[in-house]
């Protein structure tokens, strides 16, 4: 993925990677478009250990993101974003927060295109972390062969949800 800035400011640290260093105010949100992607809209984090390029992440108002492993409902939704680089504990990276995303999913699973997974309303997608996701849906078919680990999936400010009746 080779996503270039179509901000008319100056975008330091391209969307692929991880710095040590912050060079953007946490939470900036930055249009970028990619030729296979299309354009995506990214926000600026604190990374997490254990951080791999398609993690799920759920963040806060503070800007730390955290590994998402929402498998059931919630008192309170949160936001979510895709990882688009290993940044870990101590570095600051872009998230994909809406657009074309490849998120890592669990290599048993398989999804058909144009749907979510939920138990109920088609609106979420079930990952390897067994992260409810609303506001994705699956934009290429995914197989269930043990080598293929990630998923393309559209997003649109994807969060967790407060309620999976």
């Amino acid at each position: 993925m080779a996503y270039a800035a179509q901000e008319a400011q100056i975008v330091e640290q391209a969307i692929a990677t991880n710095s040590t260093t912050q060079l953007h105010p946490l939470g900036k949100v930055v249009r970028a478009y990619d030729s296979t992607y299309g354009e995506g809209e990214f926000i600026y984090l604190k990374g997490v250990a254990s951080t791999v390029v398609g993690s799920i992440v759920e963040y806060n108002t503070s800007h730390q993101s955290g590994l998402s492993t929402t498998a059931t409902s919630l008192s309170t939704p949160h936001p979510l974003a895709v990882a688009m680089s290993a940044c870990v504990a101590s570095e600051f990276g872009w998230y994909q927060i809406s657009g074309e995303a490849v998120m890592v999913k669990d290599s048993g699973m398989s999804f058909a295109v144009d749907i979510g997974v939920e138990a109920s309303a088609g609106k979420a997608v079930l990952l390897a972390t067994g992260a409810i996701i609303n506001g994705a849906i699956v934009a290429v078919i995914a197989s269930a062969k043990s080598d293929v680990l990630s998923v393309r999936v559209m997003i649109d400010r994807p969060h967790g949800p407060s309620d999976v009746s």
